[in-house]
Formats: structure tokens, C-alpha cells, sequence
């Protein structure tokens, strides 16, 4: 089982000169997005959303790397 599930993807297509690929998912009970350049997957930002509010979010370099080739499978 993976330790974390996508929930909603969207590719964002030449917004603001450049590409990116946003991923909404769950890990651990806790909802997060992360977003990456869509060129070369290069992480943009991750945010958890907690109590109404996001926040930046603390992922595992193991996590990310999962999640990356998991969006990079399905663009």
C-alpha cells in the first residue's frame, strides 16, 4: 500500500510563461498539496491544510520523491 493517495491533479498550462503540475493528496490522515515545475518536476512549494488554514508542509524526502514519480507516471 502506498503511504500516500492522490486525491486530484491539475496541470496548469502555460500559466505565467511556465507549466506546473499541482497534486492534492493525503498522508498520514492530513491533507497536503504540492506543486512542481512541470519541465523537470523540480518541487515549487507543499502546503498541509490544518484547522481551516495552510501551512508549509514538512514532507519526507522519501515522500516527495514517491509522490514525483507517481505525478511524473501520470502527465
Amino acid at each position: 500500500m502506498e503511504p500516500y493517495k492522490i486525491n486530484n491533479m491539475i496541470i496548469d498550462d502555460e500559466f505565467d510563461g511556465e507549466e506546473f503540475v499541482t497534486a492534492d493528496f493525503t498522508h498520514q490522515n492530513e491533507e497536503y498539496s504540492i506543486t512542481f515545475k512541470k519541465a523537470d518536476l523540480e518541487i515549487v512549494n507543499a502546503w498541509i491544510f490544518k484547522e481551516g488554514t495552510s501551512l508549509p508542509a514538512n514532507l519526507s524526502d522519501h515522500t516527495i520523491e514517491l509522490i514525483r514519480e507517481d505525478v511524473k507516471k501520470r502527465i
